[in-house]
This record gives C-alpha cells, structure tokens and sequence, in this order.
C-alpha cells in the first residue's frame, strides 16, 4: 500500500465518529499545530447552495490577477486531494501523505483529552498546515456543514460569506430557514467584512449579527441576465458592464454577483485587489466540475448509430435538493435547444441516471424535477451507489413514478442496480438521431463515480 492510500485510510478511518459538530476538539488540535490558521487570510463561505460556484467564481479571478489561492471544494467526485486545491491542482499524493503523517498523533494527543475527532475536523488542520505551508495569497474556504459548530469556522480570514439559506440537513441544523439561517450567520465574527445573496428572513437574521458585531454587510443581488449560449452565461454586473460567466445555469447570475462582492470584500480589507480585466477574464474561464458540466462521451459504432463512431453529450450535476432540482430543471428548459436533438419537433427526449440519499428530500427534489416541461417523455434509469445511506433503486423509482404521476408528466421509468450498469446501459442506446442528452445527478456520489469513468483528467490520477 502507498504511502498516500495508508494516510486515506487513516483520516476516513475517523469517519466511524460521524458527525459531531463543535469547535472545541479541533481547535484543541490547531493549537497543538501552532495555529497555522491565523497567518492564513481570506473568505469563509457558508450557505444552502452555490458555495462551490462562489468559490470557483472567485478564485478563477483571482488567479488571473496573478493570486496564489487555495480553495477546499466539498465534496470530492473522484480524489481525495480535491478538497485540498492550490492554483487549481489538487495536493500532491505524497504531499498530502505527509501532512497526515505529522497531524495524526497530535490528534491522537488532543483526543485523549477532548474526545475523537472526527475526518473532517482532522481533514480542517491538514488543509490549514498545508495553506501555511505553500504561503498562499488567499484562501476560499467552503463550510462544511451549517456554521456556527463547523469546523471551518475556527478560523477567521476576515470576509465572511453567505450564499443562501434553504432546507437541508434539517436533523442538524434544525427544521426551518430561520434555524437554519441563525447557525449560517454565525460564521461573522467582530471585524470581518459580510457579503451575502440571501433575502427575506434568512437577510433579516444576517443583518442583526452583522449590526450587533458592527460588521460591514454587503448584499448582492442577482446580476441581470444578458442571455446564455451551450456554454456561457451573459450577466451584467456593477462597474464591469457586460460579462461571460463560464458557469452554466442561469442560478449562476447569483453566484457571480456574490463572487464579485467576496472579491470587493477582499481588497476593502487589504487581502487581494482584483482588476476588472481580471475579473472579466476569470468569471469567463471558470470551472465547477460536476455541476452542469457538458461532457462529450464517444460511443463506439454499433448497429444503432449506423454503424459509426459519435458522441453522446452527457450534463454531469448533483441536484441534491429541491433548490439544486429547481435550478437543473429551468437549466434543461434554458440549454436544451443547445443540446442534442434540442431543435427537433418535438425535442428528443432526456435520459435521467438518478441517485439518491436516503437522509435527502427525495419527494422535493423529483418534484422540481416532475414539473418541468423538459421532462416531457424522459427516461429515468434509477440506481445506487455503494454507500450504506443510499436509497435503493426500487425506493426511487417508486418515488419518481409517484412524482411524475402527480405532476401530469409522462415518464419511463427503469432500474440499474449500479451506476456502471446504469451508465452501460444509455450509452449502449446512442447516439442515433432523436436521442437526446443524458443527465446524471440527484448525488454528487454518482456525479463522481460517472465522472471518474467518463473524464480522464492526469490530475485526479491516485497512486
């Protein structure tokens, strides 16, 4: 076993901890490092959805304004290492192998005392020990459950971040917005600089924290939407006139907005100044892999596609709750007439590969889904990935059958026991003329078992 597969095991070891929040145990182990975190300045990002989109938004500017990021993508599709980013490449194998290596019995120290601690507190100290390590210019730091008891929020970078605020994880973080807005909040800590997307009562509670620490707030209201291309999106934002945004999905009007505000943030508090032009450039080459990624598959020639070899366009995006389902569903109506027999009368028909969490709002999320015209004589393959909180393929197909049932919407339904059968199984179908685009979502789980298949990026590559 390599060094690098003996640390994976060790830190997903403590995974058996589950999920205990609290700031307590892992500020313990911080200590015992020697603080890494405190030389390490940038944003905290919290929020519902749009966190990753904010953070890759930002950081594409950032590193076209010659800035050193580090960034911490959650969760991870193929590697490991993709929690752990420096000017877009995952850490090192034998780099993260190390790290483990030195916070492990230091862990082991803290733990005697305060209780185990658990993969994503230790994952928290390595991320940290590692962006002091390679002296980073900023980092963008993406919360990793809630706020207020998270890991992440042992730090303070000076900006503080909140996307928006809707329901999930309601079993931790309580079962309504408001709740749930009070334990986001409370990433703002006195002296920061606060940018926000949310409205209403998640705002509300935003503003008070803000005005009682006397932290700045600046809220960013959705760019207006020039219009959108297969593979661009056209917003108008403040000072910068007319920009591409290479984000698909027109939620992202949202995102950029806040990802301008973080960067205004940054250079108010003397972290990063970020040009127009850099900024332009930026927002137009970012990347968010597994959410709305397009991704062109060759399908070997067989008697369906007579007889030569083509592509099959397949959209990669989780669409983990009713939000995420919203958003990919007014993004299919937005890019089908770009997609595969999109401009055909009527449009050739989707193919969903669906999987799903038991713990997620299954009945939500198919009911964004159901909704959509796009769906119109779609075929939805259900299936399961190896994971003891997936929901069985039966369960689902059972929940979109009901969903479609009570949406009006005519739908095929079928079940593949794995996402290899699933993902097989479509492709073995295409492409003749008249089938449309594959769509691959409902879990990010399968979003990166399908990645790690279809993609072949040398970067992921683990040893």
């Amino acid at each position: 076993m390599s060094a690098y597969a003996e640390a994976l095991a060790a830190i997903e070891s403590r995974g058996r901890f589950g999920i205990r929040l609290g700031l307590g145990r892992v500020r313990a182990l911080l200590r015992e490092m020697g603080d890494p975190q405190v030389g390490v300045r940038g944003a905290l990002v919290a929020g519902t959805n749009g966190k990753g989109s904010v953070i890759a938004l930002a950081g594409s500017a950032l590193r076209a304004a010659g800035y050193r990021v580090g960034e911490t993508p959650k969760p991870h599709l193929v590697t490991y290492r993709e929690r752990i980013v420096v000017n877009g490449r995952p850490i090192d194998p034998d780099e993260f192998a190390r790290l483990v290596g030195e916070v492990l019995p230091l862990a082991d120290r803290v733990s005697r005392r305060r209780g185990q601690l658990t993969e994503f507190e230790l994952l928290t100290a390595v991320m940290f020990r590692h962006f002091a390590e390679v002296d980073l210019d900023v980092a963008l730091v993406e919360v990793g459950l809630g706020g207020r008891l998270d890991a992440t929020n042992a730090w303070d970078g000076g900006v503080a971040v909140l996307t928006n605020v809707g329901l999930d994880h309601t079993a931790q973080l309580g079962p309504t917005v408001g709740a749930i807005a009070r334990e986001k909040a409370a990433i703002v800590k006195r002296g920061d600089l606060a940018v926000t997307g949310t409205d209403g009562e998640a705002l509300a509670i935003l503003g008070r924290r803000c005005s009682r620490l006397g932290v700045p707030l600046a809220v960013a209201a959705p760019a207006p939407i020039l219009g959108w291309t297969r593979d661009l999106l056209r917003v108008e934002l403040p000072r910068l006139g007319a920009v591409d945004v290479g984000l698909r999905g027109r939620h992202q009007a949202a995102n950029v907005a806040v990802a301008d505000g973080l960067l205004d943030a940054l250079e108010a508090a003397g972290i990063a100044t970020v040009p127009a032009e850099a900024r332009r450039r930026g927002y137009a080459v970012a990347r968010w892999p597994g959410r709305l990624e397009l991704v062109d598959v060759p399908v070997v020639a067989s008697s369906l596609s007579g007889g030569a070899d083509s592509s099959r366009e397949i959209l990669l995006d989780g669409a983990h709750n009713p939000d995420g389902a919203a958003a990919l569903a007014q993004a299919l109506e937005d890019l089908r007439p770009y997609l595969a027999g999109g401009r055909a009368v009527p449009p050739a028909p989707l193919t969903l590969v669906w999987a799903s969490m038991e713990d997620k709002d299954v009945k939500g999320v198919v009911g964004e889904l159901c909704a959509s015209p796009a769906l119109d004589a779609a075929t939805i393959v259900c299936t399961a990935v190896d994971l003891p909180r997936a929901m069985a393929p039966g369960a689902l197909a059972a929940a979109w059958r009901t969903g479609a049932a009570a949406a009006g919407r005519t739908i095929t339904v079928r079940v593949a026991m794995t996402p290899d059968e699933a993902l097989d199984g479509v492709l073995a179908e295409g492409p003749p003329s008249g089938v449309g685009p594959v769509v691959v979502g409902g879990s990010l789980y399968l979003v990166g078992a399908a990645r790690a298949r279809l993609v072949d990026d040398p970067s992921l590559r683990d040893p």
